[in-house]
């Protein structure tokens, strides 16, 4: 299988957890799997978002190629320009732009292109059986598409997220007449498969592409049972003499501009003042932003919080306390996270998505077998998960009042949690382990392959 999935190890984006564990659980089962990924100059230098600890964690007989990119809109050091773009830089911006335009409207097309010729290249060697490509980028899925036309090798698209469609505004992204829409209606019309995180994101695109609607399929993701316990003890709260210890609340992931900060530190701030949560904390594990510079941004919107309750912060040392016990710890490498979570009462889950986002993560939270509060406006596409998961305080959206009431209430059940349910939680999370998120994708990706072996068989191997 030849892998196209340009955010994998050592990058930490939110949707490298997907590709990893599908590259690591074929090769498992047999695959000889190739991932083209995105060139290591681009992931230190330019956007500067990498967790090495995560390379440690591809199996070894995964072969990794990284084709080069065109790192055009990421230079802001002339030393970086090229000859031609420093000696005519508006014509070079031309042509860039007139490619945007033309050819493929997305900044990795280069990538792409490069993709293609170095899998050519290998197919000739050693033909390639099927592909998989995952977005974003997209330009992964052009990519998929020209291979196929070049060698009618049949090829899956995996929508980790969605390209035409804003999730977080649930509205189109580009208008009408944009290029995108064109690449995306021609891809889905050749891929064998498209795949999709939940029901809404699948339906909003069988809606808009019915013609390929009998091809779309749902994909979950799940957590890594490689990077969590086989088994899990209750809270530490639960672990304590009565009155001995302060519940301990955290927050694991990347914290970007669409959650709802403000709430989610508000909401604990009333939280703290019942009688048995005055010395409540708020762990922040993660990162604030994917990219190198928006940690400021978000960092001021905690300060915001911070000085409207009069709290004070923490100052400039690296892990800074804002408002009413709520600590930033810092990033965590996944294959460190389960003495996070062992160390956990209660896991919050803060989201800014709707209907369109169920976050990779609670999975991963559900897993913890620990007490979860949601803190994000209803209508979200993990509270279909949730809904049946026993440890689940909903405050149902974002006021105040009941974020704070979810709070003390997961509190209150995380110190009395024993063996049994917490071994409750768990059977519950185990229907979404990755192996078993991932047994309809492999399960196609087998059909797949055989069809073509056995087309080449009926043809001398040709």
């Amino acid at each position: 299988m030849l892998y196209l999935a340009f955010y994998f190890p050592p990058s930490r984006a939110s949707g490298v957890y997907r590709p990893r564990a599908t590259a690591n659980r074929l090769t498992e089962l047999g695959w000889d799997v190739t991932v083209f990924a995105a060139p290591l100059p681009f992931l230190y230098d330019s956007i500067g978002s990498v967790d090495e600890k995560l390379m440690e964690t591809i199996d070894p007989r995964v072969t990794v190629v990284r084709p080069e990119l065109n790192r055009f809109v990421w230079q802001t050091n002339l030393r970086d320009y090229s000859k031609f773009r420093g000696t005519f830089p508006q014509l070079a911006q031309s042509l860039y732009t007139w490619g945007q335009k033309h050819v493929f409207p997305e900044h990795y097309a280069s990538w792409a292109r490069n993709s293609v010729r170095r899998a050519l290249r290998m197919h000739a060697r050693q033909r390639f059986d099927v592909v998989l490509a995952t977005g974003n980028p997209f330009a992964s899925f052009g990519a998929a598409w020209l291979f196929h036309k070049l060698t009618r090798t049949p090829y899956i698209i995996d929508y980790r997220d969605s390209w035409t469609l804003d999730q977080f505004k649930e509205e189109p992204r580009f208008e009408d007449g944009h290029p995108a829409w064109r690449w995306e209606r021609r891809v889905l019309k050749s891929a064998a498969n498209s795949l999709y995180v939940n029901e809404g994101q699948r339906s909003w695109h069988a809606d808009r592409y019915p013609e390929a609607a009998d091809r779309m399929m749902i994909v979950l993701n799940g957590w890594d049972v490689d990077t969590l316990p086989a088994t899990v003890e209750p809270p530490p709260a639960a672990r304590a003499e009565a009155g001995e210890h302060a519940p301990r609340f955290s927050f694991v992931g990347t914290i970007t501009g669409q959650q709802p900060i403000e709430e989610m530190v508000e909401g604990f701030t009333r939280a703290r003042e019942h009688s048995d949560m005055s010395a409540a904390q708020l762990d922040l594990y993660g990162y604030f932003g994917f990219f190198r510079g928006s940690d400021q941004v978000l960092r001021k919107r905690f300060a915001a919080v911070d000085e409207a309750e009069d709290g004070g912060s923490g100052g400039e040392d690296d892990e800074p306390t804002f408002a009413s016990g709520v600590r930033y710890r810092g990033p965590v490498s996944k294959t460190e996270l389960a003495g996070v979570y062992r160390d956990s009462d209660v896991l919050v889950f803060l989201n800014g998505g709707g209907r369109y986002v169920t976050s990779g993560k609670i999975f991963e939270y559900m897993a913890a077998a620990r007490p979860i509060v949601s803190v994000h406006a209803t209508g979200s596409a993990a509270e279909e998960l949730l809904r049946d998961y026993p440890l689940w305080f909903n405050p149902g959206g974002l006021d105040l009042a009941d974020i704070a009431v979810s709070m003390v209430e997961a509190a209150k059940a995380a110190a009395g949690l024993d063996e049994r349910q917490v071994a409750e939680a768990r059977a519950y999370a185990d229907r979404f382990e990755r192996t078993v998120s991932l047994d309809p994708l492999v399960e196609r990706l087998s059909e797949l392959a055989a069809r073509r072996r056995g087309v080449r068989g009926a043809h001398g191997g040709r």
